[in-house]
């Protein structure tokens, strides 16, 4: 396997299929005595759809109101 420029690698399928990996899932890196561990992600990133909604120009509370279920 080859690392790209931007630092990218392909998972094989085999590994994918396995660990249950599909697009958009998030992965940890384990670090364990020198060694590299990849183990997918607890949970969903919660607030993962709002990055970046939010303007400079809200108040406290109407950014909070973006984060609590309708």
């Amino acid at each position: 396997m080859t690392v790209t420029a931007k630092g990218q690698v392909t998972i094989p399928r085999n590994v994918r299929e396995t660990l249950g990996i599909t697009p958009e899932t998030d992965i940890d890196f384990i670090e364990d005595n020198g060694r590299f561990y990849i183990a997918k992600a607890d949970g969903p990133k919660k607030f993962r759809k709002l990055r970046g909604i939010a303007a400079a120009n809200m108040s406290t509370d109407e950014i909070m109101s973006l984060t609590r279920e309708p």
